[in-house]
């Protein structure tokens, strides 16, 4: 706090929101090249010595740090604009993007249904996300009201090429930013959007585990595919097997029989699925990112993702931005975590960019603006 003498000699306080705003954010990017260096440093840790393939992983975190840095600059720039543009390459993307029609995998092009809802949903609410953001740093309301429309129809779009799921959650963004509009508070927010999310990610342990109400489990299989279900139990079970160190990166298409492996020798609990059983296709991924990574890099691993998904909420609850914008944000973030306990959806390099992209728009700082702390509580 600095002082300054007024004309009768007397100080008065003025406060420096700008040095606290600056510590807060260096703070939150120091805590971010931890936990994302930790990341990576954690998928060699587990691939050394191992017939593993961590590049995946590690193009994972690099895609979600170059996202957000980018983010970061380009709405520093044109807040609105920048989220207009992640928006409609979101969209392009999810429509006409290589991975929505096939992923390809050691050579071997697969083309099953999982995997192209999977990235279609996560982009499409992504791109909900960003049009809802874009709405609210834009300075006219009939640029709003443009921008707001333009959102919902992603939401129809998400319905008519066939991902529901995609659709609810696009929809559940949608909704969510318009009901935070006179939220100043945003702790209280941040913090429910983080319980779904673990919600959602326990519902996958319970599935895969056999732990929930028989009727809920039959509802549950139903929705989900008997398929999805099995690839989950084989992840819980290589996770028991291997709860330090994982199996190693990219190991799960070798280990579970469902994926169309062979199945680890000696393992306890890998179901031995008759051929006849199998899936006509598979992307040698178990469809649960929380799970992959339990199955992959062990517990820690899926502390890490924890913590790189707590970081980006970090992130967001010292952004400078306007808490609307910045709720409207983390809904979308938490609507993919939920996404990716269900599905793909983390396994595609344009949605992880896309998350660190976006999160770097709600964060950034315009030029022009001074770095004051937000309000809170």
């Amino acid at each position: 706090m600095r002082r300054f003498r007024g004309v009768a000699g007397m100080t008065s306080p003025v406060h420096e929101p700008s040095a606290v705003g600056e510590r807060d954010n260096g703070a939150a990017d120091v805590t971010g090249v931890l936990v994302l260096g930790a990341c990576a440093a954690w998928a060699l840790i587990t691939a050394a010595g191992r017939d593993a393939r961590p590049e995946g992983l590690l193009l994972a975190v690099l895609a979600v740090g170059a996202g957000y840095v980018t983010g970061r600059i380009a709405g520093s720039l044109a807040p609105a604009g920048a989220a207009v543009g992640a928006g409609a390459v979101g969209v392009f993307l999810a429509l006409f993007g290589p991975s929505t029609s096939r992923m390809i995998s050691g050579g071997i092009e697969f083309a099953g249904p999982e995997g192209r809802s999977g990235v279609t949903a996560a982009l499409l609410t992504l791109s909900v996300g960003a049009f809802c953001c874009a709405a609210w740093a834009a300075p006219a309301r009939p640029v709003r009201v443009v921008l707001r429309v333009t959102a919902a129809g992603t939401v129809v779009g998400a319905l008519l090429v066939g991902t529901p799921v995609g659709s609810a959650a696009a929809l559940a963004v949608l909704l969510c930013s318009l009901a935070v509009g006179r939220v100043r508070r945003r702790r209280r927010c941040l913090a429910a959007m983080a319980l779904a999310v673990v919600a959602v990610t326990g519902v996958t342990f319970a599935v895969a585990q056999g732990g929930l109400p028989r009727g809920a489990t039959v509802a549950l299989h139903e929705q989900l595919t008997g398929h999805r279900v099995e690839l989950w139990q084989d992840a819980l079970a290589i996770t028991r097997d291997h709860p330090v160190l994982g199996a190693g990166p990219d190991t799960f298409r070798d280990l579970s029989v469902t994926a169309g492996g062979e199945g680890a020798p000696g393992a306890v609990g890998v179901r031995e699925t008759a051929p006849a059983q199998q899936a006509p296709y598979s992307d040698g991924k178990p469809h649960s990112a929380p799970l992959q990574v339990a199955a992959e890099q062990g517990l820690p691993g899926l502390v890490l993702l924890a913590a790189a998904f707590g970081w980006l909420l970090l992130a967001l609850r010292i952004s400078p931005r306007a808490t609307p914008l910045v709720l409207t944000a983390a809904a979308a973030l938490s609507a993919l975590g939920a996404l990716s306990a269900i599905g793909n959806a983390l396994s595609f390099t344009q949605v992880t960019a896309g998350a660190g992209l976006l999160a770097g728009i709600a964060c950034a700082r315009g030029l022009a603006e001074p770095a004051a702390r937000p309000e809170d509580g």
